[in-house]
Order: C-alpha cells, then sequence, then structure tokens
C-alpha cells in the first residue's frame, strides 16, 4: 500500500525543509543547483506565515545553503546537522578540529581526481564523493571513502546518499538537529513537519514520527516516513497551499 498525501499546510505547523530533491530538483552537481525567484519567494512567504518557525535541513553547508536563498538567511541546519544556526542566528558547530578532515581530504581528494565524473566537495566539517557521472565507480567511491574513515578511527562515520558517499562527524543526523530546533523558539509547541527526499533524512523522519508530526517522503522509494509527495514539485505545490 503506498504512502498517503499529507494533510494541507498549516500556518501554525514547524516546517524542517530538506532542499536537493526536496524543495529543488536534483541535478548532475551539486553547483549546477540554483534556485528561481519563485523557490526564494515560496520559502520567505511560509517563513512569514508560520511566524519563523522554518528551517532549512541540508547535506550542503551553511555557507552553500547561504548563498542558494540569498538574500535569505533562515534558521538551517548544514552537513546533515553537524552545524545549525538557530533561529537567534548563533551558530553551533562542533568542537572537532578541521584538521581531521583536511587528512581525509588528502586521501580523498586525489582518488576524484584521477577519475573524470567524480565530483569532490570539501564542506569544512564533512566531505562528500558524487558520483551521479559516474555511475560505474560508485563501489570504488564508497571503499575510498570508508578508508579514509577507518584511518580517522571513530570520530567520523561514513552515510551513504543518493548517488554519493560522505564523510562526517559521527553521532549527527538531521534529526538530531530538527530536535535541537524543537526545543527551542519559536519552533517549541509546534506540531513539526519535515520533508526530505533521501536515505539521509531518515533520521529526520524517525524524529518527527516520533512525537506526533508529518513525516512526507518527497519522490520514490522505501522510507520510514508516513507521508509522501511525488516530486519537488508537488513538495513546492503542497507548501505553498
Amino acid at each position: 500500500m503506498g504512502l498517503r498525501e499529507p494533510p494541507p499546510a498549516q500556518a501554525g505547523w514547524a516546517y524542517f525543509l530538506d532542499i536537493d530533491g526536496t524543495l529543488l530538483d536534483i541535478a548532475p552537481t551539486p553547483k549546477a543547483v540554483h534556485t528561481a525567484r519563485a523557490d526564494c519567494q515560496l520559502v520567505a512567504s511560509l517563513y512569514e506565515k508560520c511566524g519563523g518557525a522554518l528551517a532549512l535541513v541540508s547535506g550542503r553547508s551553511l555557507a552553500m545553503i547561504d548563498e542558494l536563498f540569498s538574500p535569505l538567511r533562515l534558521p538551517a541546519a548544514g552537513q546533515h546537522g553537524v552545524e545549525r544556526r538557530d533561529a537567534r542566528g548563533q551558530i553551533h558547530r562542533p568542537s572537532l578540529s578541521k584538521d581531521l578532515f583536511d587528512r581525509a581530504a588528502r586521501m580523498i581528494r586525489p582518488f576524484a581526481d584521477r577519475h573524470e565524473g567524480l565530483v569532490f566537495e570539501h564542506k569544512g566539517y564533512s566531505m562528500a564523493l558524487h558520483y551521479r557521472l559516474a555511475p560505474q565507480l560508485a563501489a570504488a567511491a564508497h571503499a575510498v571513502v570508508r578508508e579514509a574513515a577507518r584511518t580517522l578511527g571513530d570520530l567520523v562515520e561514513v552515510q551513504r546518499g543518493k548517488m554519493v558517499a560522505e564523510l562526517k562527524p559521527a553521532g549527527f543526523d538531521k534529526g538530531q538537529a530538527i530536535a535541537a530546533f524543537m526545543r527551542e523558539k519559536p519552533f517549541a509547541g509546534r506540531v513539526p513537519v519535515f520533508l526530505g527526499d533521501d536515505v539521509t533524512d531518515e533520521h529526520g523522519f524517525e524524529m518527527v514520527s516520533g512525537v506526533g508530526g508529518h513525516s512526507i517522503k518527497v519522490g520514490p522509494g522505501p522510507t520510514a516516513a508516513r507521508s509522501r509527495l511525488s516530486s519537488p514539485a508537488a513538495a513546492r505545490a503542497w507548501l505553498s497551499g
């Protein structure tokens, strides 16, 4: 049995929105993704309607999120919850040294440089190796990221996503980021809603469902979410009411 469509969006809810594949259509590379004016207007309008209880929750860094949605500077969780900007504008990051990830980059980047179609991203506190343009290299890409993680030990973990292998600090995920927002104003006391499309969003779905919120999978695929919208276009239409 397929998942049901979510109920109509309500102004009194707290919204947590993934970006790539959820709000915006996926592109061949992260840098190829662009927001249209209508996308920014949609997010800005929803932010106003829900009294600021909206946060972008993405694998992108905060800097990348801000660049995409400029001039908006919204509450956001970047790098799968590793960094978070709360509603007051205060940024929360782990105390881990960036040197840790620079070491991993010295292993992964040369591998990407040697193989056409691989795209390496160093996001500061995490990194990603994209193989959307070279799907035949999926196993090799995951292997080199796992090896980098092994050399760094328990401080880091590997995360799978759509056509990407990622390395990030252990113990961070989108569910924990959403939970942190829900302890703060203006999110506290509201019904949480999370829209996502990828396996990296499953922690968020589980967290939101666990407190009686609305977990919404965008696109096909197995999921712990309780509702589904067919595409980013359908997600934008639902959010716009």
